[in-house]
């Protein structure tokens, strides 16, 4: 599939490059930061040759959509949307940078991911059937597979180096690593975002399985950062097809890891050209998440 308009890396030689992420890359503004997300694809911490069209629109502008959503609750890092807001320097970018991208507050992050759950499924109902428990939490015994949890439950990890695995931690852990009172407060937040984010998506039709949250400090904030309740950063199920006992077909990437899993690849491998087919259906499952969560369509389409 070659659709005009796919960004698989940006190039703008007059911007100061911070790095390149999975999905991210991130010039210096100076004060600020410039977040632009492309249109790679990462499936077991490993990018795809293959490019998945309008992704990188989709993940910002529902960041955006939630950003503005949560700010009067939660402080977040976002500055603009728009590239006319941008410093000048930017705007001969415009092509690259028109609807996929973001000026943010200069934060410090954390150096925990902020992993909230809602139900069982994925590694923590592999560590369920083995012990009863998720990320070393208890939970009610004859529970199966996808279930509702009880509550929802905060299960941080560490943040992994480029080809790493994160590293579930405790909440003990975590305080060693950024103090009582920031573990305390990242926690409330998370659990805060995850409970009314999720009952905001069940109302239109998604269920948030689990997600994933990250946090940074600026002149004393504590910020909301990166990406908020995207299909690459949480699970999401339709709720007209959720049947405790098994886990329903998704609107994020879990359709390109199975795909990965049923031809038999491994990390250990070259990473695969993705078939048109395989990219057109995780277009359309990353649109329709998008679609059903902000009622419109993608801007700049």
């Amino acid at each position: 599939m070659n659709l005009p308009g796919v960004v698989v890396e940006t190039n703008m030689p007059e911007l100061r490059l911070l790095s390149r992420g999975k999905v991210r890359d991130i010039y210096d503004l100076g004060e600020f930061l410039l977040l632009v997300a492309t249109d790679r694809i990462s499936a077991f911490d490993v990018i795809m040759p293959t490019p998945i069209p309008d992704k990188g629109k989709i993940l910002t502008q529902l960041s955006v959509f939630w950003f503005n959503k949560f700010k009067e609750r939660v402080k977040n890092h976002l500055v603009s949307s728009s590239v006319n807001d941008f410093p000048s320097v930017c705007h001969r970018y415009r092509e690259q940078l028109e609807g996929r991208s973001i000026l943010v507050k200069r934060a410090k992050p954390l150096p925990v991911e902020c992993i909230v759950r809602g139900y069982l499924v994925g590694s923590g109902w592999k560590e369920y059937k083995a012990s009863g428990t998720v990320c070393g939490i208890k939970l009610r015994e004859g529970m199966v597979e996808a279930e509702k949890l009880d509550k929802p439950i905060f299960t941080p990890s560490t943040k992994a180096e480029r080809g790493e695995h994160d590293i579930n931690i405790s909440f003990d852990k975590m305080v060693e690593l950024v103090g009582q009172d920031t573990a305390e407060k990242v926690r409330e937040l998370s659990l805060y975002l995850y409970e009314e984010g999720a009952r905001e998506a069940l109302e239109r039709g998604i269920i948030i399985a689990d997600t994933k949250f990250e946090f940074g400090v600026c002149g004393g904030d504590l910020l909301l950062i990166d990406e908020v309740l995207t299909p690459d950063s949480s699970r999401f199920w339709p709720a007209d097809e959720y049947i405790p006992g098994k886990t329903p077909r998704s609107f994020d990437k879990q359709y390109l890891r199975d795909y990965l899993v049923e031809i038999g690849w491994t990390t250990d491998q070259p990473a695969p050209e993705l078939p048109d087919e395989v990219v057109k259906n995780t277009r359309a499952k990353y649109m329709e998440a998008f679609s059903r969560l902000t009622g419109r369509t993608l801007e700049n389409d």
